[in-house]
C-alpha cells in the first residue's frame, strides 16, 4: 500500500487486469457501469422540486450534524424556504452545464410533491427530495437496482424514477429492487446516542431485516466497497453480496465515524490503483489488503466554508471528497475546497471546480447528486 498526501507527487498507476484475460464486451444497452472513474457519457442529476423538511425520526436525526438536527427536527414535514432552494439550484444548474459542456447526456427524475403524507399498516410520514439518486440506486454494468432505505420518509422516492427505469428497462437494461422493507419499529434503536470518542461505534438499525443505502457502496470494477452505517445493517450487505454472486467481491471500510452514513465521504475510487481517503473516518491500517496495490491519497483537512448554507448542512464538512469523476483525470471538486484542488493537482488530476456547498441541507454534494448510468468502459478486475 502507497499512503501519499498533498506533499508527494504519486508514481503512475500500475496497469489493471483484465478479469478472466479478455475484457467483457461493451454493453449494447442505455446502461453500463462498472466503476467510478471510466468516461462519463450519460447521468442522472438530482432535483430540489418539491423538496420537504423529511419527517423526524431516529434514522434522520442521529445522521446528521448537531445544530442541523435541532433545525430539521423543528421544521420537519415543512418544506424548505425559497431562499435555500433558490441558491441551491443556482449551483446546480451551475454543475449541469458543466456537464453538459462535456458532452455527458443529463437525464432528470420527475417532480413530485412531497409535503404528501402517506402510510403504511404500521406507521406514517411525509417525504423528503430527489436531490441525491445516489442515494437509493445502485448500478452494476447493465443493471439498476433500488435499494432498501431504512429512512421511512424515502420509502416512495423511486416514483420520480419510474419514467426513465421503464424508458432504460424497454432499451435492454435489467432492473431490479431489493425485498421492500417493513420499516417497522424492531428494525430501530430508539434509545440511540452518538457514541461518545473512545466508545465502541453503535447503529441506529439492527439485523431485523436487510436495510442498505446504494450511497454505502463504491464500485471498482468486479470488486465493490461498502461501509456498514446507520442506514447500512449486515444483513443489506449479504443481500447485495448474494444477489451479485461470485463474480463480485465486496470488502468493508470500517468507519470510525460516530454517525456513519454513506462511503463517499470516508473512502472514494479516483481512477486505477488510487483511491482518496478521509483520515478522520477511515484507519488507513485496517483497509482490505487488496488494496495494498493502490496508492491511498489521503485528503487533506476540507478548508472552512463560508455561508448561512454550511452552517445548516445535512453532511459533515468531509463531503469535500464528495467527488465526481468524468474520466480518469478530471474530477470536479467544490471550488472553496482550494487545499483539496491543489493537492489534486499535484497528484495528477485535473480538477474542475463547482460551486456547490449549497446543495449541503439538501444532502450531498456531485456524487450524492448523480447516478451514473453509462460511462464508456467494460467490466475489469483491478486487484
Amino acid at each position: 500500500m502507497n499512503v501519499r498526501d498533498a506533499t508527494i507527487t504519486p508514481a503512475e498507476p500500475a496497469s489493471p487486469q483484465i478479469a478472466g484475460g479478455l475484457p467483457k464486451p461493451a454493453s449494447e444497452g442505455p446502461v453500463n457501469s462498472w466503476n467510478e472513474w471510466d468516461p462519463l457519457e450519460e447521468v442522472i442529476v438530482g432535483r430540489l422540486e418539491g423538496a420537504t423538511i423529511p419527517s423526524a425520526h431516529v434514522t434522520v436525526t442521529f445522521n446528521l450534524p448537531p445544530l442541523a438536527a435541532k433545525l430539521y427536527r423543528f421544521a420537519a414535514g415543512y418544506r424548505y424556504p425559497k431562499w435555500m432552494l433558490k441558491l441551491a439550484q443556482q449551483e446546480l444548474d451551475g454543475f449541469i452545464h458543466i456537464l453538459e459542456a462535456e458532452g455527458i447526456k443529463v437525464r432528470r427524475p420527475e417532480i413530485v410533491d412531497f409535503k404528501k403524507k402517506f402510510r403504511t399498516p404500521g406507521w406514517s410520514a411525509r417525504g423528503f427530495c430527489v436531490a441525491c439518486p445516489r442515494d437509493p440506486y445502485l448500478v452494476v454494468g447493465d443493471e439498476i437496482i433500488e435499494a432498501p432505505s431504512c429512512w421511512r420518509t424515502r420509502y416512495f422516492e423511486a416514483e420520480a424514477y419510474r419514467p426513465l427505469f421503464k424508458e432504460y428497462f424497454q432499451q435492454g437494461a435489467r432492473w431490479t429492487a431489493a425485498p421492500r422493507p417493513q420499516l417497522t419499529d424492531e428494525l430501530f434503536d430508539y434509545d440511540f446516542r452518538v457514541p461518545a470518542p473512545g466508545e465502541p461505534i453503535r447503529y441506529v438499525v439492527n439485523e431485523f431485516e436487510p436495510v442498505f443505502d446504494a450511497a454505502d457502496f463504491v464500485k471498482c470494477g468486479r470488486d465493490l466497497f461498502v461501509t456498514r452505517s446507520n442506514v447500512t445493517n449486515l444483513s443489506g450487505i449479504e443481500w447485495l453480496r448474494r444477489h451479485l454472486g461470485s463474480g463480485f467481491r465486496i470488502h468493508e471500510i470500517v468507519s470510525n465515524c460516530r454517525q456513519p452514513m454513506h462511503i463517499d465521504s470516508t473512502f472514494m475510487p479516483l481512477a486505477p490503483g488510487k483511491v482518496l481517503v478521509n483520515p478522520d473516518y477511515c484507519d488507513i491500517e485496517r483497509l482490505p489488503d487488496v488494496l495494498k496495490s493502490w496508492d491511498v491519497l489521503v485528503a487533506p483537512r476540507p478548508d472552512p466554508a463560508e455561508g448561512v448554507m454550511s452552517k445548516i448542512s445535512m453532511c459533515s464538512p468531509w463531503t469535500s471528497i464528495n467527488v465526481l469523476m468524468l474520466d480518469e483525470k478530471r474530477v470536479v471538486v467544490d471550488k472553496s475546497q482550494v487545499t483539496l484542488i491543489k493537492a489534486f493537482k499535484d497528484w495528477g488530476f485535473e480538477p474542475v471546480p463547482c460551486a456547490f456547498l449549497a446543495y449541503g441541507p439538501f444532502g450531498g454534494s456531485f456524487h450524492c447528486a448523480t447516478l451514473d448510468v453509462r460511462r464508456r468502459g467494460t467490466l475489469q478486475s483491478y486487484f
